[in-house]
């Protein structure tokens, strides 16, 4: 292995005179001042060179590191950077002690092609830097150990038939990672093998690292369809590297065969008078791949068609052609027309003789691309043609109907001119008539430019000629007649009633029409229809000629429809006579009379609607609240008959207790029912807001109460009372009201049996509690009963009846749950 080691070369500090002087001046100013000047040392550094992939053996001594410092401090060299403590690491080391540099692995330059390394000086007694940091660079030699490489390495294309000589369009690309610039990246290129070897292949190098395939000659798709060229690519490298590359083409058909007309030969037979009719269908045969450029035909007719009376076009799914009579061939004029066709196809012939291309193609190859095709025209009957198609003719409106005012010119072909008919087509106000025999129109009508079938003053009359052929042939023509204009119509006004609105306006305005035309319509003038002066004194017109004028109210007037009679003349002084209605009112908005509003209004159909639909529902609703109301009186009804004072009241209010006491006092038997009856009947307490006619089962039975209103002196024990509540609950299941009256006459009857000497009522007083401490409280009234006489509240009467069947209705509607 040869190795180039360049040693760096050291600053030489020489002790020169100046050096001297320089440190001892340092010394004389010290002893005053110190001043510090410093020496100056230059490290003179060059590149060091190591061979590109050394073998070794390693680690191996590429330079030596010197300073000048080492005459006068032990010192220390380090170093630090690529190859060190930079990417690749590993590779370079240094003895402190003596600045040998050393190299531990070889290095590839196409990876790491330079180092740049820093080193420094330390003094080893103290640690101190010597001097400033200072660099080398290591560079590696390349050597040639990387062969050419092809981009692809196979590469794979496809190239027309019809293709012509020279370069190839696609080129060959080869790289060498090696230095650039010297022979072992420099490359060469050749073609070692060709498969098939014709057409022959050569490269055209027009760049180092490009290369172009070229050929002579011509690629034949029915012979030869693919090639195999293997191409290598070397350096000038020592030792010479190399690789190759496989270019594979596919060669594509082309247009190499001529189209050829399959179609029969025969005569086509067309009716002079047919168009956008098919008459033929031309096949061809190729020997092209199908459905390519160059088998897709294109048919054109070369001869024959210079009236343009035919064309041919390319049905896309059989490839044929389709002939088709577009304008109507005049028998009379041409029985018979030959047309030449050709084809060709979408892409241009080619054709390769003898390796060569063939140019330019032989007319000889076409001939079975050619047909010639008879088409016979069949004679019809033509129709009648009007000289003229289209006849203008020029009249003044208003003109004495009888005049002729047009005598067509008709010719036939095929038929005697004396034997056609004519007959109207189109005259929509039935102005015109035509004579059958000569076609002639004359007006059988007065013409009037201002009628409604007047278009642009013209009147258009269409007409037609029938002649006497099997089938009989129909020609039409057109009369278009231009109504001047003359003064036959008077003004008229736009509108002949109005308001004026005193509060805004004092005029209205007068705008009168003329269907007439200059000069026969305006300007106008105008003037009041009446002499009369009193009209005169309550209008005027101003101003008195124009397009429009104004009516002006001269004096206050009443509210009111007022009729102003008005004269206006056109330009020529033909006159009308206008009534002009003009309604005086106070008006809110403009032209509203607010005193004069309409006393009747129409309605839209849909507003109709909407109402009356809204009177059904109104309808509907009375219904349903009747409906309800008769159903609640059927439930009541039973009930009610009994009692008509009864009404239901709310039983949610647990009665109060009594906080009266007095001696209780018991009627006498013979008093009992009659005292009973006149208090239940005249009594207040049952007309109180909470309890009327009833009493209120929710947690206890409360009879205490109408024990005070009886004044009972009878004194009853709590347990009576319990038994009795017990007795009365213990046969309820749900919440309900019934008659009192109808269950004290029943208790007091039972008591009166148990009781035969009640002492004689007496009436007392009980807005006063008294004094009598030893009164029972009426808290103890209670009604007893026996435990026999529990089928008493089996059946409570009709009254309870009616008001269960309501209860039980309100809980079912309610979904309560008991």
């Amino acid at each position: 292995m040869r190795r180039t080691i360049l040693l760096l070369l050291l600053l030489v500090w020489p002790e020169t005179s100046y050096g001297k002087w320089a440190r001892e001046e340092e010394k004389d100013v010290g002893k005053n001042e110190r001043v510090l000047i410093r020496s100056k040392r230059r490290w003179v550094l060059t590149t060091i060179e190591l061979e590109e992939e050394s073998p070794g053996p390693f680690p191996v001594k590429i330079t030596k590191l010197f300073n000048d410092k080492q005459s006068s401090h032990s010192v220390r060299f380090s170093i630090t950077g690529h190859g060190v403590t930079e990417e690749p690491n590993g590779i370079l080391s240094i003895d402190e002690n003596t600045g040998d540099v050393f190299m531990h692995k070889s290095i590839d330059r196409e990876t790491y092609p330079i180092f740049h390394v820093q080193f420094n000086v330390h003094d080893i007694a103290t640690g101190q830097l010597l001097d400033n940091t200072l660099s080398f660079d290591v560079a590696i030699q390349d050597k040639n150990d990387n062969a050419p490489l092809f981009t692809p390495q196979v590469l794979n294309v496809k190239l027309p038939e019809n293709i012509n000589e020279g370069e190839l369009p696609f080129s060959l690309h080869a790289s060498d990672r090696d230095e650039e610039g010297n022979d072992n990246s420099r490359i060469s290129m050749r073609i070692v093998s060709q498969q098939p070897p014709l057409p022959k292949l050569s490269l055209k190098t027009p760049d180092k690292k490009f290369s172009k395939l070229e050929f002579s000659g011509c690629f034949d798709y029915d012979k030869i369809r693919s090639y195999r060229i293997l191409v290598e690519a070397r350096d000038h490298g020592k030792p010479s590297l190399s690789s190759t590359a496989t270019v594979n083409i596919d060669i594509t058909d082309s247009n190499t065969h001529t189209p050829e007309i399959a179609a029969p030969k025969h005569i086509i037979e067309v009716n002079e008078t047919e168009t956008n009719k098919e008459i033929l269908r031309i096949p061809v045969k190729d020997k092209d791949n199908p459905n390519t450029p160059g088998s897709r035909a294109v048919f054109t007719i070369l001869k024959g068609n210079e009236d343009g009376n035919y064309k041919i076009e390319t049905d896309p799914l059989t490839n044929e052609g389709v002939l088709t009579v577009i304008k109507a061939k005049d028998y009379e004029r041409t029985t018979l027309t030959e047309l030449e066709i050709g084809v060709d196809n979408e892409e241009p012939l080619f054709l390769c003789a003898d390796g060569k291309p063939v140019s330019p193609i032989p007319e000889t190859l076409k001939n079975n691309s050619k047909i010639k095709v008879p088409i016979k025209i069949i004679d019809l009957n033509d129709p009648p043609v009007y000289q003229n198609f289209i006849k203008t003719i020029y009249l003044v409106e208003e003109e004495e109907p009888g005049q002729v005012l047009y005598t067509p010119v008709v010719t036939d072909e095929d038929s005697d001119p004396n034997k056609i008919r004519h007959e109207l087509v189109e005259d929509p106000a039935k102005w015109v008539s035509v004579h059958p025999k000569t076609g002639t129109v004359s007006a059988k009508r007065k013409m009037d430019r201002e009628s409604p079938y007047v278009k642009k003053n013209t009147y258009t009359v269409v007409m037609r000629a029938i002649d006497d052929g099997k089938p009989p042939a129909t020609g039409t023509g057109t009369l278009v007649v231009h109504l001047s204009d003359k003064n036959d119509n008077a003004p008229r006004l736009t509108i002949n009633s109005t308001s004026l609105c005193v509060n805004k306006y004092d005029s209205v305005d007068v705008i009168p029409v003329d269907a007439d035309e200059y000069p026969f319509g305006g300007p106008f003038t105008f003037k009041l229809g009446s002499d009369d002066q009193k009209l005169k004194n309550l209008w005027k017109l101003h101003p008195s000629s124009g397009d429009k004028s104004a009516l002006i109210s001269l004096t206050s007037l009443p509210y009111g429809t007022y009729t102003v009679p008005l004269t206006i003349a056109d330009q020529q002084g033909l006159p009308t006579n206008e009534n002009f209605e003009v309604v005086l009112c106070r008006c809110a908005k403009e032209n509203v009379c607010e005193d004069f509003l309409p006393r009747s209004s129409t309605l839209h159909g849909a507003a109709i609607g909407i109402l009356l639909g809204a009177l059904l529902l109104m309808a509907l609703l009375l219904c349903l609240c009747f409906f309800c109301e008769c159903r609640e009186k059927k439930i009541f009804k039973q009930y009610l008959q009994f009692d008509g004072t009864q009404t239901l009241v709310a039983y949610n209010d647990e009665g109060g207790g009594s906080s009266c006491k007095t001696n209780p006092f018991l009627p006498s038997p013979i008093d009992k029912k009659n005292v009973l009856k006149e208090q239940l009947s005249s009594s207040s307490y049952f007309k109180n807001s909470k309890r009327e006619n009833g009493v209120q089962l929710d947690n206890e039975v409360n009879i205490a109460d109408s024990r005070n209103l009886y004044g009972m002196s009878t004194t009853w024990t709590r347990n009576s009372r319990n038994s009795a509540y017990d007795t009365v609950w213990s046969g309820m299941s749900r919440t309900f009201s019934f008659n009192m009256e109808d269950l004290l006459q029943m208790r007091l009857s039972k008591l009166n049996k148990e009781h035969q000497d009640f002492p004689e009522y007496h009436p007392q007083n009980y807005n006063s509690e008294g004094t009598n401490n030893d009164t029972v409280s009426l808290d103890k009234l209670s009604i007893r009963s026996a435990k026999n006489e529990l089928g008493l509240l089996q059946n409570l009467g009709p009254k309870f009846n009616n008001l269960e069947e309501i209860c039980q209705e309100a809980i079912k509607e309610k979904k309560i749950k008991l």
